[in-house]
Order: C-alpha cells, then structure tokens, then sequence
C-alpha cells in the first residue's frame, strides 16, 4: 500500500492492479469516498481495465493466426505493480510483460500508472509504451466504485448524476456482457439522472459519443459529492450491482466490450487503440471530492 496525503485528503494505493482503494476527505471527519470491496457484493474498489475493456465473444480473440483466450477486462487488475516513484503528492507504479501475459496477450508492453493529490483532487494518468518491434493493440479504462449512499441517513435513490449543461444520450445495450448493437434513449436536454436500481437492471449504462467530460455524482440530501473530469474519453460505463449494492461505478473507457457474436479478431474489437514499436500513449482523468 502507499497513502498520498495533504490537508484536505488522503488516498490509499494498493501494489495489486495498482488499484486506488481509498479516497478520504480528511476536513469533512475522515468521509471515505471509495467502495470497501465487501467480498460479498463486490470484492473490488477502482480496478484498472487492461488491456481490453469489456468482454470479448466467448473470452477469446484471433491475432496473427492464434486463438488467445482473456478474462473480461484483461489481467492488469490482478497482477502486482512495481513502484517507480513515491513522495507525499505524487505515486508511479508499472507493469511490464511477462511470460505468463504473453500466454493471454502476445504484446511487449510497459503500463505506467501514475496518481498525483492537489488538495481534494486525484489525477490518474496511464501511460502505455510500446517497446516492442510490432504494433501494440490495447484498450485501457476506468472503474472506480463509489460508496452510495456516502452519510448515515442516506439512501441510493437520494442521489442523481448531475451535469454541468443539458445532455441527451442513448445507452447502449449489453447481453451476457457484449454489445448488441441495439439501444435505448435514456436522458434528453435534462441536467440530472435519479439514480435508482432499476436504471441498472439491464446491466451498465455504456455511452458512446456523449456531449459531456465532467460528471458528478451527487447526494441531492446532503450535498456530498463526486465529480469527475474525463476529457478525451469515447465510452464511458455508469454502474451498480443491482439490486441493492451501496455503491456506483463511473468508468472513463478508451475502449468497450465486443459485439455479440463469435470471436473475432483482436484489431477489429470496437474501440482498440493502435500504438506503432518504440512509441507512447498518454491519457488521465480526475476524481474530485466534495
């Protein structure tokens, strides 16, 4: 674990999956933000997604001739980090292929997630570095779960996404985890989307093309609030494990989950980026407290 601390807040990062495992606002009595992975429910706070995002057609993909068979949302959450730089703001932790990755996915890469805390702030920046002969085919994303409700007293449904200006957006709908290629209207020129379980009934809400790069999540009872800048983003994923988990994902994608349908090959997945030998990928997103 490595802790990031200043006077307002206090972020906790764990060497497994380089994952944020906890965001606590110190000058409001130690309000911890971030999801405590209750085995139960969901035993996990803010993986990263890598290097696909979503699920592939019965697990697999072709490349280069091969079948290759990788879980949902790939392998980097579940492997150990080594740390590259500590000091009280700032935390650099990376991943670099092994034997065992090339067996799943046969890519020379180096991930470099990095996490920097201004006062109630938390910037997370990947960098993906190609040093390889070959081109590197990934997709990195986000899921950070958020407790919800925050304060005793609070319910889910006293919540709501809020907007900056008013938005319309479509999702669009998942079966056994894949797209399908159908979708459904969900918000039109409004600036609030009432949470409420049911919204999550048919799995996640995946946006594509959306007009928006800062969402907040915000209890409409007490004030308390998490907002998010994800500027660049195509896709983003609004989630809960309904019904009844105490907590939401807001999940920035430069990638998403494969079509329904039989496997296909890995450079034709919806939303794989495409990084030439001996060359870098660079992104990040914020999460402020409030």
């Amino acid at each position: 674990m490595y802790v990031l601390e200043n006077e307002q807040a206090r972020a906790t990062v764990q060497t497994r999956g380089a994952e944020l495992s906890s965001f606590v606002r110190k000058d409001l009595n130690n309000l911890e933000y971030i999801w405590p992975a209750e085995a139960t429910v969901w035993a996990r706070h803010a993986p990263v997604l890598f290097p696909i995002v979503g699920r592939l057609p019965e697990d697999q993909y072709q490349h280069a001739g091969h079948t290759y068979t990788l879980p949902q949302h790939g392998f980097a959450r579940d492997l150990d980090f080594t740390l590259v730089r500590h000091t009280p703001a700032e935390l650099v932790l990376e991943l670099r292929d092994t034997a065992a990755t090339r067996e799943q996915y046969p890519f020379a890469f180096r991930l470099l997630i990095s996490y920097r805390l201004a006062g109630p702030m938390l910037t997370v920046g990947w960098e993906v570095h190609n040093p390889g002969t070959e081109e590197l085919l990934f997709s990195i994303g986000a899921h950070p779960a958020f407790r919800c409700p925050l304060l005793p007293g609070e319910v889910f449904e006293d919540y709501a996404f809020v907007f900056d200006q008013p938005v319309s957006f479509s999702r669009h709908l998942l079966s056994g985890g894949l797209l399908t290629g159908e979708t459904e209207p969900i918000l039109h020129q409004a600036t609030e989307l009432p949470l409420s379980y049911e919204l999550f009934s048919r799995d996640a809400l995946v946006l594509q093309n959306f007009d928006f790069t800062h969402l907040t999540l915000r209890s409409q009872r007490s004030g308390r609030a998490v907002r998010m800048r994800f500027e660049g983003f195509p896709f983003l994923g609004l989630w809960t494990k309904e019904p009844g988990a105490p907590f939401v994902c807001i999940e920035p994608w430069h990638g998403v989950a494969s079509l329904v349908g039989p496997p296909g090959e890995l450079g034709d997945k919806k939303g794989i980026l495409t990084l030439a030998p001996q060359q870098e990928y660079a992104t990040s997103y914020s999460i402020t407290l409030e």
